[in-house]
């Protein structure tokens, strides 16, 4: 059994991401997946992905709204769909803060929110928010673990190198237990794998840049060395292509969730590739 979602970059010039919840939700999907950047410095310094290569970055890393508001306004328009973040940023946000807003959108959506999360890429971005590119898994993994303690203790307190603070209380907690699934992207080597084992519910890289069935059973490997259920983790891909022998072989590696990718479009141009990407699910249903 796999589960189908739709991702896209929810920006001013875009469809919007409240029209598009309702039309994805009509149209029988498990669930959608909204991505952030704060900002993008015009430096451009850090090359898309890292990569040298890359093509000019598209405006759409500066245009997009704020996830969390776009995912709130679409929960209280449906009832069913997942509502995910693809990724949060959470090196750039403060993380008492984000445990709120995590468990708020969970709160209100009866359960729908899935928290995918990554280390970012743009150096530049980073550094505006007071972190050093090599420091940003450390500070995300602090921050992952203390907003669990905010979701899951009346009273919680946390003490680390990154993030510090006395017995506090927070509410409200999230409406699944103990919290919205923590669903990790990114590349997985060996220090994501990690991450993914000791404090993550999940991995869904983006399509075409690793092997995911070998590093699916590297990480359930790594988790019973651990002494973790390898089973009690999910395995996902962004932006599939739509085609039935690369899902078929995702599903064999171990995939649950495909999520096919939309455009930053208006309606007129997204809403027809939505019904093509749903008559392409329908035929794993």
């Amino acid at each position: 059994m796999v589960d189908f979602g739709v991702n896209m970059f929810p920006t001013d010039k875009a469809i919007n991401p409240i029209e598009l919840a309702k039309e994805a939700e009509d149209r029988g999907f498990e669930s959608i997946w909204f991505p952030e950047h704060s900002h993008i410095p015009t430096s451009r310094e850090t090359p898309w992905g890292l990569n040298p290569k890359a093509p000019p970055l598209p405006e759409e890393y500066w245009r997009t709204h704020d996830q969390f508001v776009a995912l709130g306004a679409a929960a209280a328009v449906t009832t069913d769909i997942k509502l995910g973040t693809g990724i949060t940023l959470v090196a750039q946000r403060d993380p008492i803060w984000l445990a709120k807003q995590v468990a708020t959108v969970d709160a209100l959506s009866n359960g729908r929110f899935l928290f995918g999360i990554g280390y970012g890429w743009n150096k530049e971005e980073l550094e505006h928010h007071g972190v050093s590119f090599g420091d940003r898994r450390a500070v995300l993994r602090e921050r992952i673990l203390a907003m669990k303690e905010l979701w899951t203790k009346d009273e919680a307190s946390f003490d680390g190198d990154h993030v510090s603070f006395s017995s506090s209380w927070q509410w409200p907690k999230p409406h699944q237990s103990p919290h919205p699934p923590v669903i990790l992207g990114g590349a997985a080597g060996p220090k994501t794998m990690r991450d993914i084992v000791e404090f993550c519910d999940g991995f869904m890289p983006i399509t075409g840049r690793y092997d995911i069935g070998a590093q699916i059973t590297q990480i359930k490997e790594m988790a019973s060395e651990a002494g973790r259920d390898p089973e009690s983790l999910e395995f996902g891909q962004f932006g599939t292509p739509p085609k039935g022998e690369i899902v078929e072989s995702l599903v064999e590696a171990g995939c649950t969730r495909i999520v096919l990718g939309l455009p930053p479009a208006p309606a007129e141009k997204v809403l027809p590739i939505l019904d093509s990407h749903a008559e392409f699910a329908a035929k794993f249903a």
